[in-house]
This record gives structure tokens, C-alpha cells and sequence, in this order.
């Protein structure tokens, strides 16, 4: 990538949005057409403003559709036909989540949509564009990317189906996929289209998928069991899975084949991360750092709100939670932007309109990670099979915070700047293998805004094995500590862990472990998650197959509504409203000693309750309230 002025930034203009747009700039056509199921938002933590914005700075004409109306075929004629192609993404998240809850209710509201406005995307946005770009261009190059389209790029189980699908560059029609972080492979397909070459050529691009007939399979790489047998075999699509999952390494990582009939899909090998040059490059284009100003009438883009005055300092995750994508999207390899580069974005942040002093997030996949987990992998990859730390941190570890609290110093005496906080998360117990404590002791008296959101998940350390999380004394031993050092600076300051109902292995005796383990923190959570089952994960491969894809051995899973809100009740065992919930998992798990009147029980026995709807009448009487009715997640 060349290397770009910095003083551009000044100069931040949108993208065309419009043919009239295009004309204003003298152009008679666009190179490249970006169809994105986001509304259009100009900013670094969106995928699609990166590589709108990388393919401006390679020298080319971009346009952006945002949200086409997919029933309408004059909302993908706005530029006309690209000169080379289209570039289609569903958005910042996969499209089905954005609509449907873990219990496949509709959602009321879309935070990438203006004014939050619910159904401005379809269902599977990605497969539906490019369906609608072939119907009205047809032999037009296509090129998906962005989180839908990395992730079900091999056959996968689809949650909302309830079956498993082929890999999306098949159902889509399109002729590439660009996986991962996508910015190295965009540049190279750009300027290959724009030298004569045609997309079917590209077949040696990494970090790209493409489909070959069968007869003309590349001898290299491994082979993943075939569509058709995945769909035969939960045996084989827990085995395929763990191949995909294995070979994501850009060091040591193999390309991937599987066959789907007459055709073999193939996945190059992972592209290498960024450098942290070239990131710095990168996160200094010129975005205008906010929604399209078409939107102002609706009152703009409510996604933009977290992320308005936060940084991304580092990509990759090498924590491995079997439950996230990170890993087969971003990648595990840790690459991080240079300190100068960071602190300019701060100093820039303090003049934007709308700035009040306060930095929302310096952060990014896991905020305290700022290089590789060892020194090993710099030369042989990250280890295939096994995890930095859990369920114990691996002892070639390297744990240091010098440079992330450098930063984080730097920034905090930058002026007009009054605090600068952490809301992306931090891995705690990464934090615990620092036996230098000047990081926490510093997060704890300047960057936590009231409270610290922490994810140990569950209690169980069968559940927690399940989700490559460490075991829950980490949790205990970063509690304590945390406490102590709030106490020592006369700060009022609190835990918020996030946990996990449901998750694969996670039995009706581990419900109620964590049950106990909440009561005994003196936890009420407000809200409560179920396991979400999404494309790309290890996680969602054990609730499809039943099987741990690594031992291949049987997995509970709890997949009835009625099974799962036994174990969500469970988590909130305090709501008079899950009392018949709560006293029913109880008694099937054998747990009757926790049904009482003594400090260590759940509930009480039925004979011994009040009268819950008296209780709740006069919890409201004096405001004249009613109890508020939560939507189920």
C-alpha cells in the first residue's frame, strides 16, 4: 500500500451516494460500486468505510449504495454498471442477528439503520444483493466480504434454518469471497481487475475463497469434509469445523478444500495481518467520522454513539472463547497501531463537534492486548488445538501492559481531554499474568467509568472448558484484587460480569452452580444471555453435532425453549417471576436443599411465600407503576 499524507484528513468529503454525486466530481462512471446493508457511516470502526476508503486511496472511483430496497431494482442502477465491480457486504454484523433475538423473535429496532428503523436490510442481505446485481447485470464482477460473508464461507449450520447451508459464495452467485481483514486482498483484486486480468484468474490471492470445478482442484492444501457429508454426518461437520478452525493461521495455516457436488470450494491461505505501519496508514485516511448527513432527518445512526469518540488500538485476539468469531474473522495473531498514531487520533478527537472531554474506548477486539501472546508464534504460528490461556495461561506467555498504559497516559494529559475510559473489555486474567500491577492499579483510578464489565461466563469448570475460558478462581483472584484497590482510592466502583445461559455443556447442575455462585457474589443481573448459536464458531458446531470437535466426544446441549429458560430462570433465581422456573430446575437437578429459609437457599418453599402479587403491587404502589415488561432476548 502506498504511503498516504496525513494532511488529508482535513479534507474528509463522502463518498458518492448518488449518480448526481458522481457527476459533481467530473466522473462519467465509478471503478467500484460498494453495496453495504449498513447505512452509510464514515468511520474506522466500520468495514465498510475502511475499504471504501482503501480503494480511494489505491486510486479509484467508489460509489456506496447503503440499504438498496432489494425489491427494487433501480436502487442498484444508481452509478449504473462499475467499470470493474461490486463489492457487497451485509454490514458491521451478520444480517440475521441484527433482526432476530436468540429465540428467533423479531427485533423492534436496528442500531445501523437510520433512526434505528427495523427492516431497511433483508434477511441474508448478502446472498440477497448479489442475487438482484446478477438479475440486472449479470457476468458483472462480484466480490462479498465483511463478518456475514467470512463466516459462512464453508458449508455451515444456520441457526435460523435449523440446517446446514453451503458455503455462501453458492448461494450468493458471487465470485470471490475476501475474508478476515480484508484491506491487503481488496488493494490486490482492485488493481488486478483494473490490469485486465478477469475475476476468474484470481485464484491465488490469500485471505480470498473462489470455486473451481472438481476436475481443476489445486494438489495443495487439506480437504475438509464435503458438503454433501456434512449434511449426511454430524461426525463429519464437527471434524470439518475443526479443520477450518485449525488452518486460520497466516504463518503455518494450509489452504482449505471442500467439495459441494461438481464444484470444490477453496479457501488460499489466511492473508498476513497489517503491519503496525500499516495500520497507522489505514486508521489515518480521511473519514468524516460520522453518518451520512442524508440521515439527519431520521436523527441519524444510533450504531455510531459507542464508537463516535473511541479508538481502535490493536486487531486479532489470541483468547480464543470457542463461543466468539474473532478468531476465524480476525484472526488470533495480535498487531497493534503505533503510539503516535494513536495519540494523533486522540488529539483529533478533542476537535470534532460534539466532543465533551471524554474518550468512550481506547480498545478493540480485547483492549489490554498490545502483542503476540509468546514469541514463538513470530516464526511457527499459534499453536493448532490449544489456547494461550486457558483453562491456565500457557507458560511461554509474555504478559506486559507498559506500552497500553504508555498510551493510555499519553492521552489522559492531552488537553480538553477529562477522562479517557476502557469499554471494550479486558481479559482479566491476561491482567492477573502482569506481576507488574501499575496497569490495574491505574485502570482501577482513572479508567473505569463506575463500573468494569468482565466476562468470566459461567462458574462451572466443565462449562468453562467448553468455552476455552479460564476456570473461575481467575475470576475470584482479579475480584478481589479489584476491590482492594478501589477501597485503597476511596472509590465507589463495581464488577459487571457478563454470563452465559445455555452454552454447550452447560447442564441443569451447572445452571444451578451458577445460580449459587451469582448469589454467593451477590450478583443480580439484569439481564440475561443465551448461547447464541452463529456461523464460525466452535461453540456452534457442539450445539449443532452434539460433539466436541477436538474429542469428538458427546456434548449436552440444551436446546428446547423450556430447557433453556430453566437455566436462564436460574441466573435470575431472585424474580419472583421465575419462581415456578426456578423450583422446577431445582427439583430435576436434585437440589432441594436449596429450597429454604436458610442464607444458603434460592428460594423459598411454596407454603412459606408471600404473595407475589401483593409483593409486586407494593414494590410500585407509591409511583403508581406497573412492572415493566422485558423482551425476552
Amino acid at each position: 500500500m502506498v504511503k498516504m499524507k496525513r494532511d488529508k484528513v482535513k479534507n474528509n468529503t463522502f463518498l458518492p451516494i448518488s449518480k448526481n454525486d458522481m457527476l459533481a466530481r467530473g466522473w462519467d462512471e465509478v471503478d467500484f460500486v460498494y453495496v453495504s446493508g449498513d447505512a452509510y457511516v464514515d468511520h474506522p470502526s466500520f468495514g465498510a468505510s475502511i475499504i471504501t476508503r482503501v480503494l480511494e486511496h489505491e486510486g479509484f472511483k467508489v460509489g456506496f449504495i447503503s440499504q438498496p430496497d432489494w425489491k427494487n431494482n433501480e436502487a442498484f442502477k444508481v452509478f449504473g454498471k462499475p467499470r470493474l465491480a461490486f463489492f457487497v457486504s451485509s454490514g458491521n454484523i451478520d444480517s440475521m442477528v441484527a433482526h432476530y433475538t436468540v429465540a428467533k423473535k423479531k427485533r423492534s429496532s436496528d442500531a445501523y439503520s437510520p433512526g434505528g428503523k427495523f427492516g431497511l436490510r433483508p434477511d441474508r442481505a448478502v446472498i440477497v444483493y448479489c442475487q438482484k446485481i446478477r438479475e440486472i447485470f449479470g457476468d458483472v464482477p462480484i466480490i462479498i466480504g465483511g463478518l456475514e460473508a467470512s463466516l459462512r464461507r464453508f458449508a455451515h449450520y444456520d441457526y435460523w434454518d435449523d440446517k446446514i447451508r453451503p458455503s455462501i459464495l453458492f448461494d450468493s452467485g458471487a465470485d470471490l469471497i475476501s475474508f478476515g481483514m480484508g484491506e491487503k486482498q481488496t488493494a490486490q483484486i482492485a488493481h488486478r481487475l483494473n490490469n485486465g486480468e478477469n475475476i476468474k484468474d484470481l485464484t491465488d490471492i490469500k485471505g480470498t475463497c473462489y470455486a473451481v470445478p472438481v476436475e481443476n482442484t489445486p494438489y495443495k492444501g487439506v480437504e475438509c469434509p464435503s458438503y454433501e457429508n456434512v449434511l449426511k454426518s454430524k461426525k463429519e461437520y464437527a471434524i470439518s469445523c475443526r479443520i477450518q478452525q485449525d488452518e486460520q493461521d497466516h504463518i503455518r495455516g494450509k489452504s482449505i478444500k471442500q467439495r459441494h457436488g461438481k464444484m470444490m470450494l477453496v479457501q488460499n491461505e489466511p492473508m498476513e495481518p497489517l503491519t503496525t505501519e500499516e495500520l497507522d496508514e489505514i486508521y489515518a485516511l480521511p473519514y468524516v467520522r460520522t453518518y451520512h448527513p442524508s440521515y439527519e432527518k431520521d436523527g441519524g445512526v444510533p450504531g455510531i454513539l459507542e464508537v463516535e469518540f473511541s479508538i481502535t488500538h490493536n486487531r486479532g485476539c489470541f483468547g480464543g472463547c470457542n463461543f466468539c468469531s474473532i478468531a476465524f474473522h480476525q484472526g488470533r495473531y495480535v498487531t497493534c497501531r503505533s503510539k503516535d498514531s494513536i495519540i494523533n487520533e486522540a488529539k483529533m478527537l478533542t476537535t470534532l463537534d460534539g466532543f465533551k472531554g471524554y474518550i468512550h474506548d481506547v480498545g478493540g477486539p480485547t483492549a489490554n492486548f498490545r502483542r503476540t501472546s509468546c514469541d514463538v508464534q513470530l516464526k511457527k504460528g499459534l499453536c493448532k488445538g490449544k489456547k494461550c490461556l486457558a483453562p491456565e495461561p500457557c507458560p511461554a506467555l509474555v504478559s506486559t501492559h507498559k506500552e497500553y498504559l504508555d498510551i493510555l497516559r499519553e492521552i489522559r494529559k492531552i488537553p480538553k481531554v477529562k477522562k479517557v475510559f476502557i469499554r471494550s473489555g479486558i481479559r482479566y486474567d491476561y491482567l492477573l499474568c502482569d506481576k507488574n500491577d501499575e496497569f490495574f492499579k491505574e485502570l482501577v483510578k482513572y479508567h473505569v467509568s463506575g463500573q468494569l464489565k468482565v466476562a468470566p461466563e459461567h462458574c462451572s469448570a466443565a462449562v468453562l472448558d467448553k468455552m476455552g475460558k479460564p476456570h473461575i478462581k481467575a475470576y475470584k483472584e482479579f475480584s478481589k484484587k479489584y476491590f482492594n484497590y478501589t477501597k485503597s482510592i476511596g472509590k465507589e466502583q463495581y464488577l459487571v460480569p457478563y454470563l452465559m445461559s445455555s452454552h454447550p455443556g452447560a447442564t441443569l447442575k451447572d445452571a444451578v452452580e451458577l445460580a449459587e455462585f451469582i448469589k454467593s457474589e451477590k450478583l443480580h443481573p439484569e439481564q440475561v444471555q443465551d448461547f447464541y448459536p452463529t456461523p464460525g464458531t466452535i461453540s456452534t458446531a457442539m450445539y449443532y453435532t452434539e460433539l466436541d470437535p477436538y474429542t469428538l466426544e458427546k456434548v449436552y446441549v440444551a436446546k428446547t425453549p423450556h430447557d433453556k429458560a430453566l437455566q436462564r430462570a436460574l441466573m435470575q433465581y431472585f424474580n419472583p417471576k421465575n419462581y415456578d422456573l426456578v423450583y422446577e430446575a431445582l427439583i430435576k437437578a436434585g437440589r432441594r436443599d436449596l429450597i429454604g429459609t436458610t442464607p444458603k437457599c434460592l428460594i423459598k418453599p411454596k407454603n412459606n411465600l408471600p404473595n407475589i402479587n401483593q409483593q409486586t403491587r407494593g414494590k410500585y404502589a407509591k409511583k403508581g407503576k406497573k412492572p415493566a415488561q422485558k423482551r425476552r432476548k
